[in-house]
């Protein structure tokens, strides 16, 4: 199948390891021409250079850290000088720190609005208009399973990923006009550094080693197993591409059958 990628310019936000690094090199391996993104300027050299020698596909590394207006910009402007526009956009993070509601203040939760919320509007605002120059585009604002079963003891990621699905929904009614589709994609119990930071500290919180937290989550996965970045990657991927030209306010849920809500 022709998935309509080559030589799109993708640009994938938190792409020096884990979900982004993922979603990055499968669209480099479409064909796609990708701008990467993340606040360690080594880590994101060294991700750059792994794709292109990998792929082949001209890949453009950009120190940026997301939650800061000002880097976002920067990250757009370099893209529009190398590429000469945008026609796809993963609006990754990373995530907050865990924790109760009332553990946190109004420091900690302003951050955390500027990194998962407003770090997504500001890459859109930035990338809209050169989608729309081009005839059109793809947005794919990934969150977590917790917009649907919140996580124990993760409320900052639960209550504002829950802003961000509503934002993906919200902007897929708006930019439809412009031939933009805006999907929304959940990973369940992805194998990443980012879930291997959660078992750890849900070991230490519960008492229990790391071994037997991972057994006591898989209990919880249809599947029996935690999914490969490569598996979420290809799902969006799809989402991305001309074979699901027809979705657009969707919500694609990535997780072994773990979430248990019928919508």
């Amino acid at each position: 199948m022709n998935l309509g990628l080559t030589n799109k310019v993708a640009m994938v936000a938190g792409a020096s390891r884990g979900l982004g690094y993922a979603v990055a090199r499968a669209l480099a391996e479409e064909g796609a021409q990708v701008s990467i993104a993340s606040r360690d300027a080594a880590a994101i050299a060294a991700a750059g250079r792994k794709i292109e020698e990998e792929t082949g596909a001209r890949v453009l590394a950009v120190a940026a850290d997301v939650s800061s207006a000002q880097a976002i910009e920067q990250w757009h402007q370099k893209t529009m000088e190398r590429f000469g526009g945008t026609d796809l956009l993963f609006t990754n993070s990373g995530g907050p720190p865990p924790g109760a509601t009332l553990a946190f203040d109004d420091a900690a939760w302003q951050k955390a609005f500027e990194l998962l919320l407003m770090s997504a509007i500001r890459m859109i605002r930035l990338a809209v208009p050169s989608m729309a120059a081009r005839g059109g585009g793809s947005i794919i604002l990934p969150t977590s399973s917790s917009v649907k079963e919140p996580i124990v003891n993760l409320a900052l990621s639960n209550i504002l990923r829950a802003s961000v699905a509503a934002l993906s929904k919200t902007l897929a009614s708006e930019l439809v006009a412009q031939k933009i589709r805006v999907n929304h994609l959940i990973p369940g119990r992805i194998d990443t550094d980012r879930l291997k930071e959660l078992d750890e500290a849900n070991s230490k919180r519960l008492g229990v080693s790391i071994e037997e937290q991972k057994k006591k989550m898989w209990q919880t996965i249809p599947m029996t197993r935690y999914g490969d970045p490569k598996e979420f990657a290809n799902a969006a991927v799809f989402l991305f591409s001309d074979a699901a030209a027809y979705i657009t306010g969707a919500t694609l849920q990535v997780d072994g059958g773990q979430m248990r809500s019928v919508l």
